[in-house]
């Protein structure tokens, strides 16, 4: 069965490139009908916090990534990590460092220049083993280090093919510090064997480390799990993603109203393809299909604007009620309306968002277009006055026969509206657009909304018929201002 992990380390936020890997390997898993899990690597205390763990995990969660069983604490493994330190000290695998920082500064600095220094063996070559357990246990601090054996150490990774290592160049590594903690590479390949994890997949970033792991995993007679390294996201600018390029971190993007099934079709095609045209996909689709070949091997460029448009696609896909709690709650955020008075008018705002989400891309795009629904007054927009309301008089009268006849209306609904919009204009002998538009300034303020008749059904007869009045006295002001100019 197939068993993958995701291992965060509780430091920082949920970022992207974080969040992919976890999305990799659990479509991988549900994929497969396997088992994905979750590790905290909360080996470093200093850094480490409880707090920042439940924002990764609130992330994960959000994105709808499910881990199966409690996640487990790298620190928990403590332990086990020692013993296996041991383990490989007993098998002559790895030995006893005595080597200070200083002596250690010394030898490199006696080194040939323009060459990073690697572990010279001093200790493994200078320091019988008996005398190194007298001198440990006479209580001189020491480190374990791994013995690397000659050779290449090789495999076949999932995405790139195979890579292989010079064994020569990888120096005898410190498996385990002088106050027993264990060094990232022990203690990840400690925990994957406890896992039992049968595919790491992982970014290219930790390309370098697998060939230590490799070596851990076969000097502690393990299987190895099947290694896959996933290319790293880039900035427009073709260097590695990070703030300069904007937010990065999940969270930002649940605050700016991107839905977690666009983020996570976002996600997948950060380096993977369906091998079709298509584009937009749900998570179901996503399970039914993802596989490690359709992982590239050409880092993923993150397009801001592609997340809008897919976040967009999603948004229009689903029903105005699983948008609803997330849009009240903007809402409410903005003060544009009380979050209990409208679970109230439910209905209405259901009817609100789905008029208002075929023109927005996220939430908060449907909250900046509800303005007008929900606010005492409208702020007119300077190029659609320009546009609609250049002559004053004709705009006047067109509104203010709109007024008369709208107040008469028996029924107010789409159909009674623009009946009455199409009649009265019919009866000037003008288009109906010639009605439409300074109207719409009117109700919104804008040249651009959803259909007029459904706007003006979603307002109600007291707030349009309130609206057109502002919009006369607006109108009237300006004739005014315009006609004392003229006489000075």
């Amino acid at each position: 069965m197939t068993r993958v992990r995701f291992a965060p380390s509780p430091t920082g936020y949920l970022h992207v490139g974080g969040a992919r890997t976890a999305l990799f390997n659990w479509l991988l898993a549900r994929h497969e009908g396997g088992v994905f899990l979750l590790r905290i690597e909360d080996t470093d205390r200093a850094r480490s916090s409880a707090a920042m763990t439940e924002v990764i995990l609130d992330g994960l969660r959000w994105l709808g990534l499910d881990w199966d069983g409690a996640p487990e604490h790298q620190a928990d493994g403590l332990e086990r990590h020692r013993a296996d330190a041991w383990r490989l000290l007993e098998t002559g695998a790895a030995y006893r460092c005595f080597c200070t920082a200083e002596q250690l500064a010394e030898r490199q600095a006696a080194g040939p220049g323009g060459e990073a220094f690697r572990y010279d063996r001093y200790c493994l070559e200078r320091i019988a083993s008996a005398d190194a357990e007298r001198r440990a246990a006479a209580g001189e601090p020491f480190t374990v280090r791994f013995r690397v054996p000659a050779g290449t150490t090789e495999w076949d990774d999932l995405v790139h093919g195979v890579i292989a290592f010079d064994n020569a160049a990888i120096e005898d590594f410190i498996i385990l510090r002088s106050d027993g903690t264990p060094i990232y590479n022990l203690a990840v390949v400690s925990d994957d064997i406890h896992m039992r994890i049968t595919h790491v997949i992982r970014g290219d970033d930790h390309i370098s480390n697998t060939p230590k792991q490799i070596l851990l995993y076969r000097a502690l007679g393990a299987p190895l799990p099947a290694f896959g390294h996933v290319p790293l996201i880039l900035g427009s600018d073709g260097k590695r993603l990070s703030k300069r390029h904007g937010a990065t971190a999940i969270g930002e993007y649940r605050h700016q109203g991107i839905l977690p099934a666009a983020m996570v079709n976002f996600l997948v095609l950060l380096g993977w393809s369906p091998r079709t045209d298509e584009e937009i996909f749900t998570v179901d689709e996503l399970i039914s299909r993802f596989t490690i070949d359709g992982i590239n091997k050409k880092s993923a460029v993150f397009d801001i604007q592609k997340l809008l448009w897919l976040n967009g696609q999603h948004l229009n896909r689903l029903p105005a009620d699983a948008l609803e709690e997330a849009v009240v709650d903007a809402l409410a955020d903005a003060g544009l309306a009380d979050a209990a008075t409208l679970r109230t008018r439910r209905e209405w705002v259901l009817r609100l968002i789905d008029i208002l989400k075929p023109r927005a891309r996220t939430v908060a795009e449907i909250v900046a277009q509800a303005g007008p629904y929900l606010r005492d007054s409208v702020v007119y927009d300077p190029d659609a006055v320009a546009k609609h309301w250049t002559d004053r008089d004709g705009a006047r009268r067109r509104l203010g026969a709109l007024a008369e006849r709208f107040s008469e209306l028996d029924r107010w609904n789409e159909a009674t509206l623009e009946s009455a919009l199409r009649s009265i204009a019919e009866s000037h002998g003008e288009g109906a657009g010639k009605w439409i538009h300074p109207l719409r300034v009117a109700l919104t303020g804008s040249a651009v909304s959803p259909g007029i008749f459904e706007v003006a059904t979603l307002m109600e007869r007291d707030l349009v018929l309130d609206r057109i009045a502002h919009a006369l006295h607006y109108l009237d002001d300006g004739a005014a201002s315009a006609a004392d100019h003229d006489d000075a």
